[in-house]
């Protein structure tokens, strides 16, 4: 079994444009898919407006290079609310709970962090909106707090890290592919707004 590294941030504006190839990475046969979560914000963090502007620049271009929408609520709501602060670490333990609730929910969660956060402005960064997400996604309000209460995700993070410097990897998202032993990182970028064809180029990576 060869299996893919997707090293990302739930909110990181570069991960939510690779969306679509990671759904797509999700559907190829005789490959595993395993997700980390390096930790883009690792502590609470307010932004300044020149961060917020340089922040809108970059979405504008994510959007124009993956087709990925960004919502009104986001654009024109949340990224100007002066209560936003960015804080990558409960989003982290949310998808980690969610996995050890039901590990075929790990990637929903991610996902569905993302939407809540770049289409519908919301402060995913509160447990009561995380506990939302996940009702959203099928899992037990009560059980997911109570797991998202007990999860630390600091040694996920750690480790996440650890296999960027392995691959020499530099940011957000990394797609690292393993096999035998073996380390590559993945040429993503050349498939922005191509799933189908970094589903493909996965395909016959996982088939050689």
């Amino acid at each position: 079994m060869t299996t893919l590294h997707y090293i990302h941030d739930p909110l990181c504006g570069w991960c939510y444009g690779a969306e679509p190839l990671a759904r797509a990475a999700a559907e190829v046969a005789n490959l595993e898919l395993v997700l980390h979560a390096g930790g883009l914000w690792p502590e609470p963090t307010r932004l300044p407006e020149d961060t917020r502007r340089y922040i809108q620049q970059a979405d504008a271009r994510i959007a124009q290079m993956s087709g990925q929408d960004f919502g009104s609520a986001y654009l024109s709501g949340l990224l100007l609310d002066p209560e936003l602060v960015l804080d990558s670490r409960p989003t982290i333990a949310a998808i980690l709970a969610a996995e050890a609730i039901d590990e075929s929910k790990t990637l929903a969660m991610l996902q569905a962090i993302q939407h809540a956060h770049y289409v519908e402005g919301k402060h995913v960064v509160r447990t009561e909106v995380l506990c939302d997400i996940a009702a959203d996604i099928g899992l037990s309000r009560d059980e997911f707090a109570q797991r998202l209460a007990q999860t630390d995700p600091s040694e996920h993070m750690h480790v996440a890290r650890q296999l960027m410097q392995r691959v020499g990897a530099g940011g957000f998202p990394t797609f690292v592919l393993e096999r035998e032993g073996t380390y590559h990182a993945v040429p993503h970028n050349q498939f922005a707004g191509n799933s189908d064809g970094f589903k493909q180029w996965l395909e016959t990576a996982a088939a050689q």
